[in-house]
């Protein structure tokens, strides 16, 4: 007897880019005898906020001691939501006129926002700087959400080529998107948009009746700055008319070390907007009870913990990333790395190294099923994310990988030497 047939939208899915390595990896039969070092995804491997610490710590003996975990409102707990506000008004922010809503993390917040700025089976599409994270381009297929890119290259120096605003320009009036969406401390390319490109661009929305969208998961991660950017210190005064067309994403995992919590909120300073994506939300029911509960403590946390927390992150991702880029460019001559400007994230590009048949995502799947590279009597392999994922056209990223600095310091510093080994044994095969 002949069984159901599967949607041909699940027979054309893959894998995202962030995830397909580890997926491999978990297939192969020699797993134990390998010691991996995931770089693939930003699943940080740090403590939490030690507040949110504590609280995790105290859960068995508080409101849950009863054994009874509910609901909450759909739009999140107040301490939730507040705490989101609370981190914004320790930068400085004056967050009076901004609605929040807690979701199960910043994907269900992307989702949220393209169904209210696009919605599904749209004519109309979302602008973004391209490359862009995986989850966008792949929501944007599961809603049949058009996507026009704005592409950006890598240059020969590593460094990523800026935006020509009246290309921009161009490209909003030819496909007359609904909104523009950009990352200032971006995911995947690390490069950092600074205050005066946020403004420029938002300036340009405004021109075009146009949201701007903005994620803002690593907020405060910006290594050539003294400050950090973000759509919430945009003024009337400023970009005049702004109010009530910005949607930013949050998250709690990134920070503030809590990937596991599924924290995250959709925030905007249009009211209608705000409601709309509560109702939308209310299929959901609410964002983890549990979660909220955690990350609701920085509710309360004074500003000054707040930013001596995010100096010291900086700092120690800083020192990591500079000196990884040394090493893979002192480890393997030729390598292109693209300068660590902001969040966890640089690119790796072996256009120099290998051949017009070389694809990331190949290569990827061969270091998770069959790499190894022994070192100090261990055999160890490296999982990256292809960029093919990441472009909207994945010939852009047939030579270049992902790297985000999630394992400890030791591990990651193993990285080059152990891709070096990688690209050897791959181009023998």
């Amino acid at each position: 007897m002949s069984l159901p047939n599967v949607s041909k939208h699940y027979i054309q899915r893959k894998p995202s880019s962030i995830r397909e390595a580890q997926i491999a990896f978990g297939r192969r039969k020699d797993k134990e005898s390998i010691k991996v070092i995931n770089l693939a995804i930003g699943n940080i491997s740090m403590p939490m906020y030690p507040a949110m610490q504590s609280r995790l710590n105290e859960l068995g003996n508080s409101i849950f001691s009863d054994g009874i975990i509910k609901y909450t409102p759909t739009v999140g707990t107040k301490d939730a939501n507040k705490a989101f506000l609370n981190i914004l008004e320790s930068e400085g922010v004056n967050s009076k006129n901004i609605y929040s809503m807690v979701t199960d993390g910043g994907s269900s917040a992307m989702e949220l926002m393209l169904l209210g700025v696009c919605g599904p089976s749209s004519k109309k599409p979302l602008l973004i700087l391209d490359p862009a994270y995986t989850n966008y381009i792949e929501f944007s297929k599961r809603l049949s959400i058009p996507i026009v890119p704005y592409v950006r290259s890598i240059k020969k120096n590593g460094q990523f080529s800026g935006i020509n605003y009246n290309d921009v320009d161009r490209l909003i009036k030819k496909y007359n998107p609904s909104g523009i969406l950009i990352i200032p401390y971006d995911n995947p390319t690390g490069q950092f948009l600074n205050q005066d490109n946020i403004n420029s661009i938002a300036s340009l929305a405004v021109k075009h009746n146009i949201w701007i969208i903005s994620d803002e998961a690593y907020r405060s991660l910006h290594y050539s700055s003294n400050r950090s950017s973000s759509i919430w210190r945009l003024s009337n005064n400023e970009i005049p008319n702004i109010q009530g067309r910005r949607i930013s994403i949050e998250s709690s995992s990134k920070t503030w070390n809590a990937c596991g919590l599924r924290i995250g909120a959709l925030l905007t300073d249009n009211l209608t907007f705000h409601r709309k994506s509560v109702s939308e939300y209310t299929a959901n029911l609410c964002a983890n009870s549990i979660g909220q509960e955690i990350f609701g403590v920085l509710a309360k946390e004074p500003h000054e913990k707040l930013q001596s927390w995010l100096n010291e992150l900086r700092e120690y991702y800083k020192s990591i990333l500079n000196e990884l880029k040394t090493e893979f460019e002192t480890k393997i001559p030729g390598i292109i790395v693209t300068k660590p400007e902001a969040s966890i994230y640089f690119i790796i590009d072996l256009k120099n190294l290998v051949d017009n048949q070389f694809d990331a995502e190949s290569f990827v799947n061969f270091c998770a099923t069959k790499g190894k590279v022994p070192i100090n009597n261990n055999l160890y392999t490296l999982l990256l994310a292809p960029m093919n994922g990441f472009y909207q056209n994945s010939i852009h990223g047939r030579t270049q990988l992902r790297v985000a600095m999630v394992e400890s310091r030791k591990s990651i510093m193993l990285a080059p030497k152990i891709l070096s080994k990688l690209i050897n044994s791959y181009q023998r095969k």
